[in-house]
């Protein structure tokens, strides 16, 4: 194992990856933790093309012949910081199994920064596939579920056992996928919400304040306005009353 990563070793499984997503010849597949390449090929074999991310090149000899499939752009780099908006042609979906330490961030990358990219079949941590699909009022639904359920449905596809995987991580598994839906959450929802779930403890226009000066007042107004009690806190609103919220008011600019 290199850089923490753990392969997938179950051919009926990544056969399953593959087809659950389904993908068409038009597709362009986004894969980041290409790790052996086994999915890679897979994903090659249905779709017009696959954008294939890998940070370790120390797997650089047990890719050498997936770097020859003609329709591979493997690319030796961190998809964290990558300008993943640069990859042409654009994503049309993301099929992966994530490195865990940075799923989080990286389905959110793509959410918001690839608008092209309409379907996500991705292997995720057991413990972030639940808080991506989190419901209102739940102990894991914080921000990213808020987030990712304002692009499109979140469901859980099946879990994953510790058992197909090499070497086994001490973390259960699952997949996820995620249609989207529309553009989803724009800069200012998502400054928004970053902000109510910055103290969670706290009423969420008190939270809000604390994080954006000035908005105390304001929130609290807009959550009157929706019939909302002021002294909510933020794990109690749908991810639909965060966007309602943020069209009603006007967020102090970020300073410099």
């Amino acid at each position: 194992m290199r850089l923490g990563q753990n392969f997938l070793t179950d051919p009926n499984l990544l056969d399953a990856i593959v087809r659950d997503a389904e993908l068409t010849a038009e597709d362009w597949v986004l894969e980041v933790g290409v790790g052996e390449g086994v999915l890679t090929t897979r994903l090659a074999a249905v779709a017009s093309g696959v954008h294939a991310i890998e940070l370790d090149q120390g797997l650089e000899p047990l890719l050498s012949e997936v770097a020859k499939v003609p329709n591979v752009n493997l690319i030796w780099a961190d998809a964290v910081k990558y300008p993943l908006q640069s990859l042409q042609p654009a994503p049309t979906a993301m099929v992966a199994n994530l490195p865990y330490s940075v799923a989080t961030p990286l389905i959110m990358r793509t959410i918001f920064e690839v608008p092209t990219i309409r379907k996500w079949m991705v292997m995720v941590q057991k413990e972030i596939a639940d808080r991506l699909r989190a419901e209102p009022g739940s102990r894991t639904y914080g921000g990213p579920s808020v987030l990712a359920q304002l692009a499109g449905e979140v469901r859980q596809v099946r879990k994953v056992s510790r058992g197909v995987f090499r070497p086994p991580p001490r973390v259960d598994s699952a997949i996820i996928s995620i249609t989207r839906a529309g553009p989803g959450p724009d800069e200012k929802v998502r400054r928004l919400v970053r902000a109510a779930f910055s103290h969670r403890r706290k009423a969420m226009p008190r939270s809000i304040d604390n994080a954006i000066p000035g908005t105390l007042a304001l929130v609290r107004n807009a959550l009157k306005e929706l019939d909302i009690d002021p002294g909510v806190r933020a794990e109690m609103l749908a991810p639909e009353q965060f966007a309602a919220i943020s069209g009603m008011i006007e967020l102090p600019p970020i300073e410099p």
